[in-house]
């Protein structure tokens, strides 16, 4: 029997005990004060459910000190030793809160006889837990209800769980579908802003829905995929596996593992369960964890043709490290050295983790240094530059859940500059008849296209012509099973179509 129903058939028990403002009737009630302990409150034992527990501290650390999710939650895990199905539980529980979040508060904000804005903080985070056990989890509605009501009373007190368990037992009563035509209809009463609409129901800010649209249209897709493309964001990502070729094959790690090929990049597996950290490829560097899109583009930066010698490969923005391990394992098979360049220091060792497996011979340097200054400091001096560069992040809203309700229309401004810099260093690094790769983990049109058409431009007036490849060949040539969109030279991953991050390459070539 699972945790929830054991919990759930102990609050069946419970409640038939209950008269109707919730106490205990006769014999459960004397047996309640005789089991009572005699210690002051405070001095009190409080069991709360461990997995639930993990998820919340999760919440208030993203939106107390804007930790990262996959940064903090994980580690709780292993130092609570909360694993198998109730690890699983903590991870879409707390995961899957901050994706539906802009979603829950609107359905709270219904259910609640006070604006939410008047609620305190730690009080709305519980709730919103509790939303997402009734209307996006297979969670019994009496055990959602009740152990959230559990979890308020442990962590913000008797008080505050009263409310809780008001608000949550009007969530419950309505399924999901009603709840979306309500919030919906409250967000678009005119029936006439279908932005406004999409944004309370799959849960994204206004400004990246929008941003959304015209990132589809000027891919060449239809704007009727808005609504696909934002759910498939509000889904947890699959746990895809890099094997590194000549590291290992993608045979042995299917051996060691039971992954199943993920359908583009030949090097990618899709895992069905587990932990990709017991696998011991991966312990070893032969293998790792990384988003098909993200090795699909790598891939594509290698096969795309250079003019003349093809030795001396630089990854300029190269942590966390995935993959300039992928291109460390290539360059090894092709008699080539990678320089690896990470501005921050400690990304800088996360790069030497990730490159631990490749052969030293493949690898020339992992340094700290500014990606805006290599251009500069070693002009025409490399044969394939790859230039991941730092973004919005808004193509992996699924992996990284917060980052939509922390960026902003204004960081757009900072990252496109810092883009515009680092694709020009790139450019004047690379030798004539070399190979850039220009790549973002966002769709968003400031970040793609507007920013290699301006560097190839600030490219032309400083005297260096650059020539835009057709990149949808060469992805083909990597994947076979790739379905390239007409009258685009440059290639735009989508999670609703590709089932990847949205990742967006440009290949270019300086002549």
């Amino acid at each position: 029997m699972s945790g929830d129903e054991r919990r759930g058939r102990d609050d069946r028990t419970q409640d038939a005990r209950r008269d109707a403002r919730g106490r205990q009737r006769g014999e459960a009630r004397a047996q309640g004060r005789a089991g009572r302990t005699t210690a002051a409150p405070a001095n009190r034992a409080r069991a709360g459910d461990a997995a639930r527990g993990a998820a919340y501290d999760t919440l208030r650390a993203v939106e107390g000190s804007d930790a990262y999710a996959n940064l903090v939650l994980p580690p709780l895990l292993r130092e609570r030793r909360i694993a198998g199905r109730d690890a699983g539980f903590a991870t879409e529980l707390a995961y899957g809160t901050l994706r539906l979040q802009g979603r829950y508060d609107a359905v709270l904000a219904q259910a609640s006889s006070r604006p939410l804005d008047q609620v305190d903080r730690p009080v709305l985070d519980v709730l919103r837990l509790g939303a997402h056990q009734l209307l996006g989890m297979r969670v019994a509605p009496h055990a959602a209800v009740s152990e959230t009501v559990g979890l308020a009373r442990e962590r913000v007190g008797a008080g505050a769980a009263q409310f809780v368990n008001a608000v949550l037992r009007r969530v419950a009563e309505h399924p999901l579908e009603v709840w979306l035509t309500r919030i919906g209809d409250a967000a678009d009463p005119g029936g006439q802003d279908a932005v406004a609409r999409l944004a309370v129901v799959e849960s994204h800010p206004a400004w990246v829905v929008r941003a959304m649209r015209e990132s589809l249209v000027g891919s060449g897709r239809s704007a009727d995929e808005l609504g696909a493309l934002l759910a498939a964001d509000n889904l947890a990502p699959r746990v895809t596996l890099v094997a590194r070729p000549g590291l290992v094959s993608a045979d042995e790690v299917a051996e060691q593992t039971g992954a199943q090929p993920a359908g583009l990049a030949p090097t990618a597996l899709v895992m069905s369960g587990g932990d990709p950290g017991d696998v011991p490829a991966v312990r070893a560097g032969l293998a790792g964890v990384q988003d098909e899109g993200s090795q699909l583009v790598t891939l594509a930066l290698v096969a795309a043709p250079v003019e003349g010698a093809d030795e001396r490969w630089l990854d300029l923005c190269a942590g966390p490290g995935g993959k300039a391990a992928l291109l460390g394992a290539l360059a090894a098979q092709r008699g080539a050295r990678l320089v690896a360049n990470e501005v921050q220091p400690h990304r800088v060792r996360l790069v030497e983790q990730a490159l631990r497996a490749v052969p030293r011979d493949a690898v020339e340097e992992v340094r700290t240094g500014d990606g805006r200054r290599v251009g500069e400091q070693e002009p025409a001096s490399y044969d394939r530059v790859l230039v991941d560069a730092p973004c919005t992040g808004l193509g992996a809203l699924r992996r990284r859940p917060e980052s939509r309700w922390r960026r902003t229309p204004a960081d757009l401004a900072t990252l496109s500059a810092l883009q515009r810099e680092l694709l020009a260093s790139a450019i004047a690094a690379v030798r004539p008849g070399g190979v850039v790769g220009y790549v973002t983990c966002s769709p968003h049109l400031a970040e793609t296209q507007l920013v290699v058409l301006d560097a190839v431009r600030a490219a032309a007036r400083a005297g260096t012509a650059v020539e835009v490849l057709e990149a949808a060949p060469v992805v083909a040539q990597v994947a076979p099973a790739w379905e390239p969109v007409g009258g685009r030279r440059d290639v735009q991953l989508w999670p609703h179509v590709h089932g990847t991050d949205a990742m967006h390459l440009t290949l270019l070539r300086r002549v």
